[in-house]
């Protein structure tokens, strides 16, 4: 697809992690790649990788000043605070992009299909309303509408190009539960488990630089494999493949007098995703099409 490099040649990453680290290889053929990093460790590793680091913090106003006119596109894989409503991270960048001369005409946002809330089991796709419910997934809902509304309010530029990437359960062999199964912490039993999703890291960072090039703006789409697992199962996969006993079963009201509130909002939620869209129009071809890949790959 034809890149037009002289409007796109600055691209900005926010949240400079594991996900942007693996897409760097991709990114830097087609930008010169400025990220915002918090400490000066962070700084050091993503110069060595061929990126401009910038220090900054998305919770202090005063670092992001750098950022205004730096960047035509960005890459926004920050996620919101821990606590609290909304998302004031991410209106704190708005404020800053707001400030430059140069504002950026393409922005992917990666969010979470945690958006859409429990679905007892069903299968959906990115038309399925937002119904969240645990405040980790309502501030990525409000951190969707706010860009949404961002994006809208700019005039004067060329129309901006917002994806949204919901991903489920990121996985790759750095990022496995094994000290969970280590710790012998239980999975609910069959007849009362909810299916999950998974994505592997590598094609989730190769979603993200192909959603840069690749579909006009408005769209979300969900980042998933192919695979179709109940959570207790997956936990059981990783526990196979690494030679762990596998969790023991549970019912839901054991579950619910005995595990953190934390791990019960996973389990409260079911859903299947559908990942046509992520197919036929990012056309991203998952180099791990389902959870046995991955981890097939991750023992070698």
């Amino acid at each position: 697809m034809r890149t037009d490099h002289a409007q796109a040649s600055r691209l900005l990453v926010i949240g400079a992690g594991d996900i942007a680290l693996r897409a760097l290889p991709w990114l830097l053929s087609r930008f010169r790649v400025f990220a915002l990093c918090r400490t000066a460790e962070s700084a050091a590793r993503w110069r060595a990788a061929g990126a401009v680091p910038i220090l900054g913090d998305l919770d202090q106003p005063a670092t992001l000043r750098r950022l205004r006119g730096l960047a035509h596109a960005v890459l926004l894989c920050a996620p919101p605070a821990a606590d609290g409503n909304g998302d004031p991270r991410s209106l704190r960048l708005m404020a800053a992009l707001n400030a430059g001369r140069i504002i950026p005409r393409r922005l992917v946002y990666i969010s979470t299909t945690g958006v859409y809330g429990d679905c007892g089991g069903a299968r959906i796709d990115e038309t399925r309303p937002r119904r969240a419910a645990t405040a980790r997934a309502l501030r990525r809902v409000a951190a969707e509408n706010a860009w949404r509304g961002w994006l809208r309010r700019q005039t004067g530029q060329r129309p901006s190009r917002l994806v949204i990437l919901r991903t489920p359960g990121i996985y790759a062999a750095d990022r496995l539960p094994l000290a969970r199964l280590q710790a012998g912490t239980p999975a609910l039993r069959a007849a009362e488990d909810g299916y999950t999703s998974h994505i592997h890291a590598d094609d989730l960072a190769h979603a993200a630089h192909l959603a840069l090039f690749r579909l006009a703006g408005g769209r979300a789409l969900n980042i998933c494999d192919d695979s179709e697992l109940r959570m207790g199962d997956w936990f059981d996969a990783v526990a196979d493949a690494f030679g762990l006993p596998r969790p023991p079963r549970i019912t839901r009201a054991q579950a619910e007098t005995t595990l953190p509130q934390s791990l019960l909002g996973f389990m409260r939620e079911s859903r299947r995703l559908d990942n046509r869209r992520m197919k036929e129009e990012l056309g991203l071809r998952l180099r791990h099409a389902r959870v046995a890949d991955g981890l097939q790959a991750a023992t070698r």
